[in-house]
């Protein structure tokens, strides 16, 4: 377990970007042979605004990773944080910090842009992709990114999660995105099976779901634990989803790479479900 978390604390960022790229990668091709719904789209022209997201989102992660970095090293230093308040054996201290980065930087930040109406329609430029593919795991506006960014700071901060636990967090968080957005089809019974452990793609994709109280569940990003525990976990047959979200209908209405940008600050369209 010690070399894991060495080898995570001295891989440069570059280094999670090709994590990042060749997740995306593998799950684009394996979709090809293993399709969940086979979409009638322009796999190459669908995925080109949500690539352009994906490079935002590392662009923003590398101009802030300086904060991040220096925060793991403050926590370290002064044995600051839920990690350093006992001791713990080694296996225990890693998952216990995977696990709560998990809950604050994913399940609390996810739960809270879809609570607050701002975060919401920031939020919203993610949830208005009509086709959910491993493309769109990254498929957040700039303004998500930099709120993500500063969950997660505060994760690493009230948990005090060394810089190496960290790395393997953002690692495992960004595959398990791409595995759980990915448009690939699993039996029923191995997703389910998963879906105790970690957030399986019908899991997820029913987050995708365009009403409510569907869009309201499944939060979570690398374990399933936090939507069971927190009641917010939803289980729905992958064949009845269909994706988008009911206050865009129209998938050309914002399908541009400038539309998206700008989706944020419209004025705030109050779902037909309620909200």
């Amino acid at each position: 377990m010690e070399w894991i978390i060495n080898y995570f604390e001295s891989i440069p960022s570059a280094h999670r970007s090709m994590i990042l790229v060749g997740g995306i990668t593998f799950f684009w091709l394996i979709e090809g042979v293993l399709p969940l719904y086979r979409f009638q789209y322009k796999k190459w022209k669908h995925a080109l605004p949500n690539l352009f997201f994906t490079l935002t989102t590392i662009i923003i992660n590398f101009s802030l990773a300086f904060t991040l970095l220096r925060t793991a090293d403050w926590v370290t230093a002064n044995q600051f944080g839920l990690l350093n308040a006992v001791e713990m054996p080694l296996w225990l201290y890693v998952i216990l910090g995977v696990m709560l980065l998990d809950f604050i930087g994913a399940y609390l930040a996810h739960w809270t842009e879809h609570k607050v109406k701002p975060l919401w329609m920031v939020h919203l430029v993610h949830h208005s992709d009509h086709h959910v593919d491993t493309t769109t795991a990254n498929r957040h506006h700039p303004l998500e990114s930099i709120v993500r960014f500063v969950f997660t700071t505060l994760g690493v901060f009230l948990i005090g999660a060394p810089i190496g636990v960290v790395m393997l967090y953002q690692s495992l968080s960004a595959l398990l995105s791409q595995f759980n957005h990915a448009n690939i089809k699993l039996s029923q019974r191995l997703d389910m099976l998963l879906s105790y452990f970690i957030v399986s793609p019908n899991m997820h994709k029913m987050h995708h779901h365009y009403v409510l109280p569907y869009t309201d569940s499944n939060y979570g990003n690398i374990f399933s634990i936090w939507d069971r525990l927190l009641g917010t976990y939803m289980y729905l047959d992958p064949e009845k989803i269909v994706y988008g979200v009911d206050v865009f209908p129209d998938e050309k209405e914002n399908s541009s790479v400038r539309g998206l940008l700008k989706q944020p600050f419209q004025p705030y369209r109050k779902p037909t479900t309620g909200r």
